[in-house]
């Protein structure tokens, strides 16, 4: 296995199984100190910059809280448009990224143009870790949401799961990239317009990823064990900032109702969204025994700290 010390944490498509589950050992590991709503000083003496290009909350302050619960030191921003690297000089990736590297130990960037943070990393001599780039990937993400799955079901093999949205976001790119070192299979429902792309079909194949498409959630949720969800109401991730406007209904053959639950679904499936969530997901189905994103916006904490511990060399 490789080590991740200085290693940049960019994609899930170069991860294998057990880098994967080095990560979660260190999250059982780590655990307890998040859920005990304490602070450690295992990264006492590190600092964490976040270059947040585009707004996030979970991702942002999980990623910033997780550092705090090791007893390490934040700085950053949330709005570029606040710094000089958006503001009327639009600073180069290279100026800006030779520049930060002197304030931390490790790089926490998010940003609209798909390979952004791969650019930076390429600058950069100290880690950095991949929180959304476009239409790209969400590597912290996705393995939150497998950290997730394993802690609720006990396995990530022998699954079926039901990916439901817009296959250009990341987060679906990110999952089918890693279930390609899992015994599982994926059921893909989304609109024709938002479908994934025939070069990224392409890839899946070359890696092995058994997937399959299908035209509504409810023509395939009795077979699966994880329901995972993001909007198809969706804001354009190649821009920086998107203000709302007028916004369409989730179709219903996109959406997962708690009827669709209870008439349906496995009783023993679970549903997880990353949010913020539009209609696709009623607030009706929080009350409901298969609702794990709540436990998923906790494991984020948890997640963040393994890899900080682990890219900084804490944890070996």
């Amino acid at each position: 296995m490789r080590s991740f010390l200085g290693r940049d944490i960019l994609s899930l498509k170069d991860f294998e199984r057990n880098e994967f589950e080095r990560v979660f050992e260190v999250c059982d590991e780590l655990a307890p100190i998040a859920k005990n709503r304490r602070n450690t000083d295992l990264l006492a003496h590190k600092t964490l910059l976040t270059a947040f290009y585009q707004p996030s909350t979970r991702t942002r302050m999980s990623t910033e809280a997780a550092m705090h619960r090791l007893g390490g030191h934040v700085l950053g921003f949330s709005d570029a448009k606040m710094t000089r690297a958006g503001d009327f000089y639009q600073e180069s990736m290279k100026d800006t990224i030779h520049m930060l590297e002197f304030y931390a130990d490790v790089i926490a960037m998010r940003h609209y143009q798909q390979g952004a943070p791969a650019e930076a990393a390429q600058w950069s001599s100290v880690p950095v870790i991949n929180c959304g780039d476009g239409w790209g990937e969400h590597p912290t993400q996705v393995l939150t949401d497998l950290y997730t799955i394993k802690g609720e079901l006990g396995t990530l093999d022998g699954l079926t799961y039901l990916l439901v949205g817009d296959m250009r976001m990341r987060t679906m790119h990110s999952i089918l990239y890693a279930l390609s070192q899992f015994d599982a299979k994926a059921y893909v429902v989304g609109p024709p317009e938002m479908s994934l792309l025939p070069e990224f079909k392409e890839e899946l194949d070359a890696l092995n990823v058994v997937y399959e498409e299908a035209a509504s959630t409810a023509d395939v949720i009795s077979e699966c064990d994880v329901i995972y969800m993001e909007p198809v109401v969706q804001a354009d991730y190649t821009q920086s900032r998107v203000e709302r406007g007028e916004v369409g209904l989730t179709p219903e053959a996109y959406q997962v109702t708690r009827t669709l639950m209870r008439e349906k679904a496995k009783r023993s499936s679970i549903i997880l969204h990353s949010l913020p969530r539009m209609d696709e997901l009623p607030l009706d189905v929080d009350a409901t025994r298969h609702q794990r994103y709540w436990v998923e916006a906790f494991n984020g904490v948890v997640l963040r700290m393994a890899l900080l511990s682990l890219v900084t060399g804490a944890m070996e």
